[in-house]
């Protein structure tokens, strides 16, 4: 049975709920932040794993990122199976509401090789990246993961900042794209309309997660968004800057043109996937696209951070989720992009709506259009960032 639908909870906050097929027309990040003296080696940084004597994990995720039972939320069915399975005890936090605000949390003890008394995490590409690149992440052992070497979607297979997923392994993904509401405007399929099509004038937004609204530009120009020159980012960050001086993008968001869009204040933006199943649901005209010159492919990922003393705890815990079996579960409640290859089979069982959606369990159609945001140095990560929020007027 379908789930209701819940409050806008994520990505940028974050968000990433996904939704049905029909809404799918074919057609920020944390800049140089102080970091000196905070790089990590893992031959300086040695963890110690407990794990053997020690039958326990501590879980930190996003809000609304588990399966809840409907009747009693206090239980998770999938993870108290596993708890079940394997005798671990898993102390679950929600603590984690946005990507810079969990750095802060963390950066103190992560940066002076000490414990942030949490053996799992879930974070987003870009700060997963950072984390890697400043050796405050274990890696994992591939041998007691072995569902993940199996079942791991193509499409997150060598990501540039992990490419043997030995350090972070995908929990769930999203997309970033187009949206439009179909009651105040007509067909939107393309980056470039939104940008300079007439009757849009001052009723678009963009997003001011720069990954997101500068790799759909950037795809729109041809380049691609996980492999660009300056020159090229230099270019598509024109054309936006053109759509701002001419008055074409009213402003720059987070997840919160969600309700504009819902009520046709704003008639079409660069939005997440997440947010318009949720608008959708009171109002099958508001539609998300997925461009033909490519859309943001995103995901929320699992690491064990550096002095977690229970990594293999964490290892099983990640093996279990990427049963597919299990995947179709928690896919059924969050609705987001699953990541496990034959978790599409399960869910059949489960919810066939969900099954053949293609924003869930997406086609190689949309799979070979989605791209991951090229992998940012801590000097391009400023310049970046610095030049887009020139652009954004933030």
């Amino acid at each position: 049975m379908r789930t209701p639908l819940r409050p806008l909870s994520r990505r940028g906050l974050l968000s990433g709920t996904l939704g049905s097929a029909a809404l799918l027309t074919m057609g920020g990040s944390l800049a140089g932040c102080g970091t000196k003296g905070a790089q990590q080696t893992e031959a300086g940084c040695v963890s110690e794993d407990l794990s053997g004597t020690e039958k326990k994990l501590a879980f930190s995720n996003w809000p609304q990122y588990m399966d809840v039972d409907e009747k009693d939320e206090s239980k998770r069915p999938s993870l108290d199976e596993f708890i079940t399975k394997t005798g671990i005890q898993v102390t679950y936090t929600e603590d984690i509401n946005d990507n810079n605000e969990f750095f802060g949390k963390v950066q103190n003890q992560l940066a002076a090789c000490q414990s942030t008394d949490r053996d799992l995490i879930v974070l987003t590409d870009w700060m997963a990246a950072r984390m890697i690149r400043l050796g405050w992440i274990q890696k994992l052992d591939p041998a007691k993961i072995p569902n993940v070497q199996a079942n791991l979607l193509p499409s997150l297979i060598n990501r540039p900042f992990d490419t043997e997923n030995r350090i972070s392994i995908p929990w769930q993904s999203g997309l970033a794209g187009l949206a439009y509401n179909g009651n105040v405007t007509k067909e939107l399929r393309t980056v470039d309309e939104l940008l300079t099509r007439p009757d849009l004038k001052g009723k678009v937004t963009a997003l001011s997660e720069m990954r997101d609204t500068m790799g759909l530009l950037l795809g729109s120009n041809g380049h691609d968004p996980a492999n660009f020159t300056p020159a090229q980012f230099d270019d598509a960050l024109n054309k936006l800057k053109k759509a701002v001086d001419s008055g074409q993008i009213r402003k720059f968001t987070g997840n919160d043109y969600a309700p504009d869009l819902a009520k046709g204040d704003i008639a079409a933006c660069i939005g997440w996937s997440g947010d318009i199943i949720q608008l959708s649901g009171e109002d099958e005209k508001v539609r998300f696209v997925a461009p033909d010159s490519g859309v943001m492919l995103y995901s929320d990922n699992m690491m064990v951070p550096n002095k977690a003393t229970h990594r293999a705890n964490a290892e099983q815990l990640i093996n279990y989720y990427y049963e597919p079996a299990v995947a179709a579960k928690l896919a059924a409640y969050v609705n987001y992009i699953c990541p496990v290859k034959g978790a599409q089979a399960e869910m059949e069982k489960i919810d066939p709506e969900l099954a053949a959606n293609p924003l869930i369990f997406p086609d190689e159609a949309l799979l070979s259009k989605s791209k991951v945001f090229m992998a940012l140095d801590e000097k391009q990560e400023k310049e970046y960032e610095g030049k887009f929020q020139q652009v954004i007027g933030a």
